[in-house]
Order: structure tokens, then C-alpha cells, then sequence
């Protein structure tokens, strides 16, 4: 089907839609209009390249291949059709969309497709994500889409833009180990961007039993300043963990770690080191790109010593947005294996409106550096070493230094309108159902019931004013795996049961339900527990 299209200037040109077939070591290509689009082949690897802004260019990929790749990049919108599509890449993106506006992946109508990324090595010219999308995506179509990362520092789904989903059933999983990163050189590790801190744990510390001095005892400031002690976490030198919410902080403001450097000895996502040091600066090189990843594939500088790149590659995530992750529909399953792989994470927050989401992880199962927002379907967040719901809203863990403390006036870290919410961290103290970092829980209506430990059994609570339904927190929940919980109300009618697929001896469990009312009696059971209490406010807690 041929498609007339008017551009700005007044030309008119013809477009025909492409298909791609895949067939083990080869691709064939059909488009009638080959002027309008540059398509190149070699062996099963294609590109195509457009320059026009007012066609929305449509493409099509179909058959197998163990090791195909689609490189697409328009000036235009574009929509990729996977018809019944098998395709692995051995090397980078098996669908690298390098659109400078919104890619819509349409499922075909009850196909099933899979796509595979088994090696990111090679960041610079392969995005290291099974799909990777330089601009807006939205994933849709009443198909299953399985999205498969195995090699090592492989992400599933990546987009420096939102992320939306819609009516699609969607399987992402991750399974490879961090890639790790390169040597940087005197301090060129990311500062102000958003790549990863070093281990300062096995940080090499200079001789200062031989730094020079001169005769007579006179301090001598060595040429370019304090070549022994800049370089690493000085002033404000945040000490993230391998956690993608990790900001950087200052590291080249000079000074070794120390001077009262507080650094948690835990594994929690939002410790954040101290002050490392007012020592002599360490340079000013190194400048990062501002969202942390550069054309290339590589994680930004920042203001770290007189190294100018810093190439990481970051924990093996299952859905990353440096926007928002938005999900309208469908039914959304994310798994990862590797300690400080996310499952789904949106920079600038993420939205359920609907659908059924399902995530399994070892660190946050959903986590955003801004509000988390419920408002229909049902989640079930489970993290097996850290907080099931994660947000860090910008400051809101230290209260000394931003942070509010549940102020009315303060943006909400998670807000919860509808749907049902199960939130379930597994490790115990400190990691919880749902991590705010202080700030704001609002529980607007829905269907709620976490597990987890908390700080000293006292989780991310609402409050009076942030409840507007009315919500329990059990301290001392016994949860046994598999075992039925039961909430009755005070005429012994059963309002929720709930399962959770793990053990945990003393739960602090946040519940809410649109069936609680103030001043009413409810009854939590279980096996080996049996508690009644009454909600007095609209948050109670309950020992």
C-alpha cells in the first residue's frame, strides 16, 4: 500500500511500507519506494534511515534469525510491527530505534514474538538493551512480546524517553551479571551525571607516609594542587550503592573519605555517604553528559578529576526510562536475577493505571526518582534484597538537607488512587513494602497490603492528613509462606485474603482497603496470628 505524502515544503513523494523477513543468516527486504528511504543490508543485520518529518513510516519483521538486527532511524514517527518474530542479536540491540520522535512496537494480533540480546559488550556502537529507543516508545497490540536479556550489563527494555504500555502481554527478563566498568583516570568517574559510583571499599588509598615535603618542614603544595589526595568523594561525595537511583554527589571536590563521612552499613539504595573530606581539589575534567549516557552509549563524566569519558555499564534492569514508565494495559511480567538489577524503573516516575503488572527482583521491583503513582489494575512488587516500591524524590532523605518528613505541602513520593497495590520485600529491616525516603505516602483508595521490615519496624507510613482512606499498619505480622491472610470486618464478614509467596516472622504491614471505615472493629488472622483492632484515625497503627 503506497502512501501520498505533503510535505512542508510543498513536494509530494511516494512511501511504501517495508517488511523485513528473517531467515536464519539472511534478511529479505521489500519496499516498492526505495527513494524514499535508505535501507541497508548486510547479511541479517538492517538499517534503515529516513529524513522525512511528516511521514510516519511503517515497518514490518517477520521470521528467525539467531543473530539479526533492525537499526532504525527517522526524522519522523514510526510504527514496528513484530508478526510472528524470533530474533536474537548477538551483539547489541536486536531493535535499536534511533527515532528523534515517539517508535510504537505493535504486536500482531495474537502472535507471539520474542527478542534476545546475548552480548553487550561493545557499548559504543550496540545499545546495550534487547530493545533500546533514543525517543519516546510505546509498546502495544493484543500479542505476546517476550523480551529476553542474557549477556552480561544487558538491559531489557531501555529508552532515554517514556516508556508506555498498552494491551500488550509483555515478559521481560534479564539474567546476565554487571559488566562492570573501566579504570578511570585520577577522578574521572561520573560525578554529576548518572553513572555508577566506584567501590571505595577497595578505593586505593595513597602513602601519605611518603607525600613530599621539602626541608625545614614547610608544607609544599605539589604542581596542580593535591595530586595524592583529590581525585575521590570529598565534598558531599555521595556513596551509592549498586542502585540506578545513585545521583554521584561531588566526587571531585577533593579530600579522602573522611570527616565524619556517615555511611549506613546497609544495603538500602538510599544511604548516601557524607561528607568524605574538605581536601584539596581534585580537578575539574571530565564533564559529563547531563542525563549520564552520552550518543555512544557511554555513562557520563562529571566534575571527577581530568579523565573526559567514563565508559559503564549499568545493573541489568528489566524495563529503564530516563522519562516515565507509563502502563495504560496489558499484562506486564518482569524478572531479574542479578543483585542491583531493578525491574522497573522510570527517572522521572512511573504510572499503573491498568492492567496486571507482576515484578520479581533482587533489588527494587519498581522504583522511580519521582512519584509513583497507582491508580487502576493490580501491581505484585516483590524484591528479594531490597524495598518492593522504591521512590526518591529529589530531597527527600535527608531532612537536614531537603528533605520534608511527610510535609503536606511536599511533592508525594507515592501516591495510591486505585487498583490493588501488593507490595512485598522479603529481606526484613530496613527494606520495606514501600520505600518513600520521607516524604509523602497519600492512599487516596485501592487495595493495599505490604510486607516488609522498615527502620525499627516503623515503614513509609501516611499520615492523617495524606490517608484520605483510612489505612493499618499491622507491626508483628506473622506471614507464613503460602499461608491465607484474612481480614474480616466487625461482623465477621471477609473482606480481603491474601498469599504471599514467602516467610517473614515479624512483618510491619501496611493494609488499606475502600471497605474500611473509622471507628469500625476489623480482625487480621492467620495460622499463627490472630489480631482485632480498631481504626481510631485515618492511619492507626496497631502493635
Amino acid at each position: 500500500m503506497a502512501w501520498m505524502l505533503t510535505l512542508t515544503m510543498g513536494s509530494v513523494c511516494q512511501a511504501e511500507d517495508i517488511t523485513i523477513h528473517y531467515n536464519g543468516a539472511t534478511a529479505k527486504v521489500e519496499q516498492k519506494a526505495k527513494d524514499s528511504v535508505n535501507v541497508t543490508v548486510e547479511g541479517t543485520r538492517v538499517s534503515i534511515v529516513s529524513q522525512y518529518t511528516a511521514h510516519k513510516l511503517s515497518v514490518r519483521l517477520t521470521g528467525k534469525s539467531d543473530d539479526g538486527q533492525l537499526m532504525l532511524k527517522t526524522a519522523g514517527k514510526a510504527t514496528v510491527t513484530l508478526d510472528k518474530l524470533n530474533l536474537t542479536s548477538q551483539e547489541g540491540a536486536p531493535l535499536d530505534l534511533r527515532n528523534k520522535k515517539k517508535v510504537e512496537v505493535a504486536v500482531a494480533n495474537g502472535t507471539e514474538n520474542t527478542l534476545c540480546i546475548a552480548a553487550c559488550n561493545d557499548t559504543a556502537n550496540n545499545k546495550a538493551a534487547t530493545i533500546w529507543a533514543k525517543d519516546k516508545i510505546l509498546l502495544s497490540g493484543k500479542g505476546t512480546l517476550n523480551v529476553i536479556a542474557t549477556g552480561d550489563g544487558c538491559r531489557g527494555i531501555k529508552s532515554k524517553d517514556d516508556i508506555t504500555i498498552e494491551d500488550v502481554t509483555l515478559n521481560v527478563t534479564t539474567s546476565g551479571n554487571h559488566l562492570g566498568e573501566k579504570p578511570f583516570s585520577f577522578g574521572g568517574f561520573p560525578g554529576f551525571g548518572e553513572g555508577e559510583m566506584p567501590d571505595f571499599g577497595n578505593f586505593p588509598m595513597p602513602d601519605f607516609g611518603n607525600f613530599p615535603m621539602p626541608e625545614g618542614g614547610n608544607f609544599q603544595m605539589p604542581e596542580g594542587g593535591f595530586p595524592n589526595f583529590g581525585g575521590f568523594p570529598g565534598f558531599g561525595g555521595f556513596d551509592a550503592p549498586a542502585d540506578s537511583t545513585r545521583q554521584g554527589g561531588f566526587p571531585g571536590f577533593g579530600g579522602f573519605p573522611g570527616f565524619g563521612g556517615m555511611r549506613p552499613e546497609n544495603n538500602d539504595s538510599t544511604r548516601q555517604g557524607g561528607f568524605g573530606g574538605f581536601g584539596g581539589f581534585g580537578g575539574f575534567g571530565g564533564f559529563g553528559n547531563a542525563d549520564g549516557e552520552n550518543e555512544d552509549g557511554e555513562e557520563g563524566g562529571g566534575f571527577g578529576g581530568f579523565a573526559g569519558k567514563h565508559k559503564y555499564v549499568p545493573s541489568t534492569k528489566g524495563i529503564a526510562s530516563k522519562g516515565k514508565v507509563i502502563i495504560n494495559s496489558g499484562n506486564v511480567t518482569v524478572r531479574t536475577t542479578t543483585d542491583g538489577a531493578e525491574g522497573i524503573e522510570g527517572k522521572e516516575g512511573v504510572i499503573v493505571n491498568g492492567g496486571k503488572v507482576d515484578v520479581m527482583t533482587t533489588d527494587d521491583a519498581i522504583n522511580a526518582n519521582a512519584t509513583i503513582e497507582f491508580n487502576g489494575g493490580v501491581v505484585i512488587a516483590r524484591s528479594k534484597g531490597n524495598d518492593a516500591v522504591d521512590s526518591n524524590p529529589k530531597g527527600g532523605f535527608f531532612m537536614p538537607f531537603g528533605g520534608n518528613n511527610n510535609q503536606e505541602d511536599a511533592d508525594p513520593a507515592i501516591v495510591i488512587n486505585g487498583g490493588t497495590v501488593y507490595a512485598w520485600s522479603q529481606v526484613g529491616s530496613p527494606e520495606e513494602g514501600l520505600d518513600c525516603d520521607f516524604a509523602p505516602l497519600v492512599i487516596e483508595g485501592g487495595t493495599i497490603f505490604t510486607v516488609g521490615g522498615g527502620m525499627g519496624e516503623m515503614p513509609s507510613v501516611p499520615t492523617n492528613y495524606t490517608s484520605k482512606q483510612p489505612s493499618a499498619l499491622l507491626i508483628g505480622l506473622n506471614v507464613v509462606k503460602d499461608e491465607p491472610i484474612y481480614l474480616y470486618d466487625n461482623k465477621n464478614k471477609l473482606i480481603e485474603t491474601i498469599t504471599v509467596p514467602f516467610s517473614m516472622r515479624r512483618s510491619a504491614s501496611l493494609v488499606s482497603s475502600a471497605a474500611f471505615q473509622v471507628g469500625e472493629t476489623y480482625t487480621v488472622k492467620t495460622k499463627d496470628y490472630e489480631k482485632t483492632f480498631t481504626l481510631s484515625e485515618n492511619f492507626t497503627a496497631v502493635r
